[in-house]
């Protein structure tokens, strides 16, 4: 104590310990963490010791949470003396002095504490800092027992280092604030230039599988690629982060990632493949450890194992010698316009089929990688699970803008209570859609017990998974991990949904959006982590039997993103192509995708008209009972004024179709007036909440709908003679419904 109390004195402070509370042993009691100020250059003999919250330049009449006051929710401007639980103080220098010796004793007890093994040993920095407005010097130290001293809340803009840092041993006992009813020890502040990290929740459902090691070079936490998480991870290793209050959140998907057991005792390789897989705060680590404690080290989910499904052994990526779901591709376009092995459902009962599409909200809890922001819209957005991405409404003919995306996101910030009417903003439905539906669609599976769920695609809002193509096809990104995890594993979970098949395809939403070097293949390789998720390729066929009521259904998965794959310049918050938002040197080639921009709507013109001879082929030679076409881009969006989808109709006998795309529930009846497509029935399953819908949910204003309601699902009864199609809205009610009888092949 006198030799850090002769350094600070040279810098004009006096260094007060981090908790004596013989100073003012009338607030010890209910405050013994304590951090002091010192203002040695100003001594006032009048003032007495003060709890931070009786100094009235301190004191704040609101807060984040509606006006009530709460140490938790201020925040210092000023080194220390805001800080929650601080205690601003300033008395004599012979009062100071006192204080010293009375700690310099208690370091001492600590220390035969520590010989007697009642704790264990760490080192904690004491830094002497100056706050930068007032440029009066701040003294931090640690008393032993106590933790890690630092002025409460200091910002990064306001403080600057003014000495370097004194690193001496301390003793620790194990969280003593527990019985005093107090806070765990701070921790010290963090380095000029680091961001603290955000909190994360931690993942609500199974690991899911592994990733066997990829060629990503490895290096050292010295080496410059890593030089953006240096700092934080040097903050949290031997700076006290891991002792933060918050750091259970923010590591507490450490065991998930690495393998760790515990985030306190990880080491700092440990932390460099977090903060390389999923950095907390957003400081990217650019390359992973060599080293690690469950390696292989530049892998993100650690201790997983690929799913085994029934009839599956052995064979690595790309082998599909025993059908393509024992193993993964080596490149997510390999199983194109192949078959999923035959399902089969067993029974006699009434079977069921439940659509769904644009159901994917926004993950704002996950902590991005490449720079990327956060997946946040609005207050509350970064909680746990998904929040919906709130999208410009029109009016039915889509020539008025009704609400823009800034006038959506006051609805949401002030739960409707500051909202243009023109919105047309549901409270309680429009902030919550996509958890509705699932509510509905498990209300209504308890009841029809489904065999299989359609999905039409837009599975992840804004732009699909948030990363890069190119992750290795056995690989799952911990990005992906993330998002599924949180958008759809915990939210289609309940009885009656957790174990169904999920048939699935790409939305253009699902390859980027306004790019189209998302991680797209990461969906696709999802469907070896998953034992309920199936896309094995864009486009490929999944047949399906009845055998105890005699019918059989092909159901054919198509990828018809053309339709928003435009030439660059144009339209570009609706182009996959756009060179506006594609960042620049964009290329998919190395797992097969578009290789540039300017390549990238050639791709997938290339792709369409592939599809459409695989289609016509597979639809002439299919013996089933039924037909059924699955595809993101709504009925009648052939691109021929929807003469190719009559065709497929009338000429190969497609008897149902399923989309999405458009924000609402259309079923498409063959009489109406919009459906030119030789008498197929269509539906637009668009409304499953992950975006908001075309129109205002309001039932009892319905002038902009431009089908039966704005959010839900389809539920499809199937048998060997009918289809029973009922469009279930987000509360279960059934807006509309009608049935479908096979359509015979034209004799050619």
């Amino acid at each position: 104590s006198a030799i850090l109390a002769q350094a600070a004195r040279r810098q004009g402070a006096i260094p007060i310990p981090y908790s004596c509370p013989f100073l003012c042993p009338a607030r010890a009691s209910s405050k013994p963490m304590a951090v002091y100020r010192l203002e040695s250059r100003d001594w006032d003999s009048e003032k007495a010791c003060r709890l931070r919250e009786d100094v009235d330049e301190c004191s704040s009449s609101s807060s984040d949470d509606g006006g009530k006051s709460s140490d938790d929710n201020r925040e210092d401007g000023e080194g220390g003396r805001c800080g929650d639980r601080a205690w601003v103080c300033s008395s004599t220098r012979s009062v100071v002095l006192l204080g010293l010796a009375v700690c310099a004793v208690a370091a001492l007890f600590c220390s035969m504490v520590r010989l007697n093994g009642w704790s264990g040993g760490s080192k904690v920095d004491t830094k002497l800092r100056t706050v930068s407005e007032s440029k009066q010097p701040v003294a931090l130290m640690a008393l032993p027992g106590f933790g890690f001293g630092q002025a409460a809340n200091i910002s990064e803009a306001s403080v600057s280092a003014d000495v370097e840092a004194v690193t001496d041993g301390m003793w620790s006992w194990s969280k003593p604030w527990e019985s005093w009813g107090g806070s765990a020890p701070r921790p010290a502040p963090l380095p000029p230039g680091v961001m603290p990290p955000a909190p994360l929740p931690a993942p609500t459902s199974p690991v899911p599988t592994p990733a066997p090691s990829s060629s990503t070079k490895c290096a050292s936490l010295d080496a410059p690629e890593n030089a953006a998480c240096k700092k934080v991870i040097d903050w949290v290793v031997t700076g006290g982060g891991k002792w933060d209050p918050n750091a259970s959140n923010w590591f507490s998907d450490m065991k998930t990632i690495t393998g760790a057991e515990d985030y306190t005792t990880a080491s700092t390789e440990d932390y460099q493949r977090m903060y390389y897989c999923s950095p907390p705060g957003g400081e990217q680590c650019g390359a992973p450890p060599c080293t690690c404690s469950n390696p292989p080290c530049d892998t993100c989910l650690a201790g997983a194992e690929l799913v085994k499904r029934a009839g599956c052994d052995g064979g690595g990526a790309g082998d599909a010698s025993m059908g393509i779901q024992c193993a993964p591709p080596k490149m997510p376009m390999d199983y194109k316009g192949m078959s999923w092995p035959p399902m089969t459902f067993r029974g006699v009962q009434e079977m069921h089929i439940f659509a769904i599409g644009d159901w994917g909200g926004m993950d704002g809890s996950l902590s991005p990688i490449e720079g990327r922001p956060p997946l946040i819209a609005y207050d509350g957005g970064g909680e746990k699970g998904p929040s919906v991405f709130p999208r410009t409404r029109w009016n039915r003919y889509h020539t008025i803008e009704l609400c823009n995306h800034d006038h959506f996101v006051t609805c949401f910030n002030t739960r409707g209570k500051d909202c243009p009417k023109s919105c047309g903003f549901v409270v309680g439905v429009d902030d919550q859609p996509q958890q509705l539906v699932a509510q509905a669609m498990e209300a209504r599976a308890l009841m029809n017990k489904p065999q299989y769920i359609l999905n039409v695609g837009d599975n992840f809002y804004w732009g699909g998974i948030e990363k890069t193509c190119g992750t290795p096809m056995h690989q799952l990104s911990y990005t992906a991990f993330h998002q599924f995890n949180q958008v759809f594993e915990s939210v289609y979970s309940g009885p009656g949904l957790k174990d169904l098949p999920w048939l699935s395809v790409l939305g253009n939403h699902d390859w980027g959006g306004r790019q189209f070097n998302n991680g797209w293949d990461q969906q696709i390789a999802y469907t070896w982590h998953s034992k309920r998720w199936i896309m094995p390729a864009p486009y490929y066929m999944v047949p399906i039997s009845y055998p105890d009521k005699m019918f059989t259904v092909d159901v054919y998965m198509i990828d018809s993103n053309v339709h928003d794959a435009k030439d660059p310049p144009k339209d570009s918050e609706h182009n996959i192509c756009g060179s506006a938002h594609n960042p620049e040197g964009a290329t998919c080639s190395a797992v097969g995708g578009p290789d540039s921009v300017k390549e990238c709507p050639s791709f997938f013109h290339d792709l369409w008209q592939e599809q459409k001879q695989w289609l016509e082929q597979k639809l002439s030679e299919s013996t089933a009972t039924w037909q059924v076409m699955v595809t993101h881009f709504p009925c009648g969006e052939d691109g021929e004024n929807q003469m190719w989808y009559r065709k497929l109709h009338t000429h190969y006998g497609l008897d149902l179709m399923v989309t999405g795309h458009r924000h609402d529930q259309e079923l498409w009846l063959p009489t109406e007036w919009r459906n030119h497509m030789g008498g197929l029935t269509c539906v637009v399953a668009g409304g499953g909440g992950g975006i908001t819908s075309e129109a205002t949910p309001d039932s009892d204003h319905q002038r902009d709908w431009f089908g039966e309601a704005e959010y839900g699902f389809y539920d499809i009864a199937i048998g060997p003679v009918s289809m029973h199609v009922q469009s279930i809205n987000y509360d279960g009610k059934v807006m509309k419904q009608t049935y479908v009888y096979p359509k015979p092949k034209m004799t050619r």
